[in-house]
């Protein structure tokens, strides 16, 4: 596996030969570079996390929207049926008034 031509976040590439970290050149040292697979596939979650983030987001403005939504449908009805209400309790007292006329006479 040849790594001289690749660099990673924690260890960019370079050209200068001063500069470069002997760790991404294995046949300049003779010992292994230790592979920490913990902080890679954090990082990696890290990224997978950052990536879902603008998706969380929508789906929690779109479930409050509709939560309005239902809200105002809700106020809608209520308002609606207190009208009705109101107009079964006019309906009902014109009918008894017209009932106590027609027995009155």
């Amino acid at each position: 596996m040849n790594t001289i031509g690749t660099g990673t976040i924690d260890r960019p590439v370079t050209r200068d030969p001063q500069k470069q970290d002997f760790a991404m050149n294995p046949s300049l040292t003779d010992t292994p570079v230790p592979v920490n697979t913990d902080a890679i596939e954090s990082r990696q979650n890290r990224n997978l996390a950052m990536q879902l983030i603008p998706e969380a987001l929508a789906r929690a403005h779109m479930h409050e929207r509709l939560q309005e939504a239902e809200s105002e449908r809700r106020a809608h009805r209520l308002a609606a049926a207190r009208r009705m209400q109101r107009r079964a309790e006019r309906a009902s007292l014109r009918a008894r008034r017209a009932l106590a006329m027609a027995v009155m006479q």
